[in-house]
């Protein structure tokens, strides 16, 4: 986990960022990771988990998963 660190802190501006992720993650793990950033926000607006999960055409599991992330995310903060 340390060296993913470094890799991503090591980023000099938002399009070699862009490049890095491309070179190490799929289209499809890309897409998933801003669905998951989508439902963060959208949680963070007050959007029940139900409202989220039909915006976004994903089930209710999948929001609730996001839902625990981000409350361990503020609880580490």
């Amino acid at each position: 986990m340390q060296n993913l660190i470094h890799y991503f802190l090591d980023t000099p501006h938002s399009e070699a960022m862009k490049k890095k992720l491309n070179a190490l993650l799929t289209p499809t793990e890309i897409s998933e990771m801003q669905r998951r950033l989508q439902i963060f926000e959208l949680l963070e607006q007050g959007v029940s988990q139900r409202e989220i999960a039909k915006q976004l055409g994903v089930g209710i599991a999948t929001v609730t998963r996001g839902s625990r992330a981000l409350k361990e995310l503020k609880d580490h903060e």
